[in-house]
């Protein structure tokens, strides 16, 4: 069986200002309207997702909820794991490796440089730092989500709202 992850970079947020928690950023206009497009491309395409998981943060959790929109699942959907948040890209395998094999595709959003470094560890793939927005598709073939680990994973597409822009 094929199982697909998509990794997604949050979108455009404010920056951070000294009164204001990291956590607690907001996306900008520009970061909605990008995340919106990048959804709507997910949903032209067919894409599917079982579930929706992301960091707790504002700007990941609106990410997700833009996403979760133009893809045509409830927004209340979307399941929230504090660890997406400064847990690394160990938290990111511990999302998937708990997943159960009823799903077959699912979303993580979450935060750089943890998603940029989590792509590469699955698929051995140079993406560099993920750009804001950006989403990558990784397929996983006879496996199991727990068997998921460091080169097991093919890179389809790697997409960023800027290059949405262009088409």
């Amino acid at each position: 069986m094929k199982r697909t992850l998509y990794v997604v970079r949050h979108a455009k947020a404010e920056d951070r200002a000294t009164f204001m928690r990291d956590h607690d950023r907001e996306l900008l206009p520009e970061g909605i309207m990008a995340a919106a497009r990048v959804g709507r491309y997910l949903s032209e395409k067919g894409v599917v997702a079982n579930r929706l998981i992301s960091s707790t943060a504002h700007r990941a959790k609106d990410t997700a909820k833009v996403f979760a929109e133009q893809l045509g699942v409830e927004t209340e959907a979307v399941e929230l794991d504090e660890k997406l948040y400064e847990g690394g890209p160990k938290a990111y395998l511990a999302a998937v490796n708990s997943l159960p094999d009823s799903c077959e595709s699912v979303m993580l959003f979450g935060h750089n440089p943890d998603v940029s470094y989590f792509t590469e560890y699955l698929t051995h793939q140079d993406v560099g730092s993920m750009s804001k927005g950006s989403v990558v598709a990784i397929t996983f073939e006879n496996l199991h989500w727990a068997e998921v680990s460091g080169r097991t994973g093919f890179l389809q597409f790697y997409v960023t709202p800027k290059e949405l822009l262009k088409q």
